[in-house]
């Protein structure tokens, strides 16, 4: 299970216990009445009219798969236990898990399904048909239909997806982990000459950094759709980070000594990889990050891991 405290992403491969969790009608009734509030477990037997036995159960089921989180508090007669929702969205994500050959998993994250964030203005998401919110609104980051984007902005700060470790599924030890994204400098407008240092962090570590020549808007990107105006970021260029035994790699230069060991893979569920702009960055140039409908490769963010 990927935890975050706004989204849940629940991989239907693996988290099998958590959907079971989701599978009952009276346990969907209790999680959509503590949206946004805590309630004891007499207020939601009361609310929902159903036996307190019954509501205690499926409490306690909800808190065994983490999709609920409980407290004991004083009460005007001993304690009460307080239940409280742990996400304020929860997301089940088939498809784009792919499975090239016995060496290579790869799996293709949507730009938007970021379970995490941190952005300053000017910053921005759309999908191929219009804005995704309100232009400059960090805010807008959290908007549902963030899922639909094909590119988004923002000055400094930074974007984390949660990737499903497949690595916990194979009996062969991993030889590189590598990410590819399409990616440029942001600029209002657009200025082939913008330096910006993006930098990569897997787990937590952070990998290095890669800087951007520019933001580019010299002609439309083969993808980019007809109705984003040409005086936009039209395209990146596609970059390549890789982990190995042996240290990190950009496009095959290497730029840390950052190992898979370093990572400590096994002992996650998940591989966090987090793309942004620090704060005291030298170039502090904003980044885009591209995806599908948008730009000029017709991907996301892919994440590939190497088997022996």
């Amino acid at each position: 299970m990927e935890e975050n405290q706004k989204l849940l992403v629940i991989n239907p491969h693996h988290d099998i216990e958590t959907l079971k969790g989701l599978s009952s009608e009276i346990r969907i009734h209790i999680l959509n009445l503590l949206s946004g509030k805590s309630l004891n477990v007499n207020e939601i037997a009361a609310t929902l009219d159903l036996p307190q036995s019954t509501v205690a159960t499926n409490i306690a089921m909800l808190e065994e798969v983490g999709l609920i989180q409980t407290e004991m508090v004083k009460a005007k007669k001993g304690s009460q236990k307080m239940c409280r929702a742990s996400f304020e969205e929860i997301l089940i994500q088939f498809g784009d898990e792919k499975k090239t050959d016995d060496k290579v998993i790869e799996v293709e994250m949507p730009i938007g399904l970021f379970t995490s964030f941190e952005v300053s203005a000017p910053c921005g998401l759309c999908s191929t048909e219009s804005i995704i919110g309100y232009l400059d609104v960090p805010d807008s980051f959290l908007n549902p239909d963030r899922m639909k984007a094909g590119l988004l902005w923002f000055e400094k700060g930074f974007v984390e997806y949660k990737f499903p470790n497949n690595s916990l599924y194979k009996d062969k030890a991993i030889k590189k982990l590598e990410i590819v994204a399409e990616l440029s400098s942001e600029t209002p407008g657009t200025d082939k000459n913008w330096l910006s240092d993006v930098t990569l962090w897997l787990n937590t570590k952070e990998i290095g950094s890669w800087t951007s020549p520019g933001d580019f808007g010299d002609k439309r990107g083969k993808l980019t759709p007809e109705w984003w105006k040409l005086e936009g970021s039209q395209y990146g260029l596609l970059k390549r980070w890789s982990v190995t035994d042996d240290g990190s790699f950009m496009d095959g230069v290497r730029i840390s000594d950052v190992t898979l060991g370093d990572l400590a893979l096994p002992e996650h569920h998940s591989i966090r990889v987090r793309m942004g702009v620090k704060d005291d960055a030298e170039h502090l140039g904003g980044l885009n990050i591209f995806g599908k409908g948008f730009g000029n490769y017709n991907q996301a963010i892919v994440l590939r891991l190497y088997f022996d």
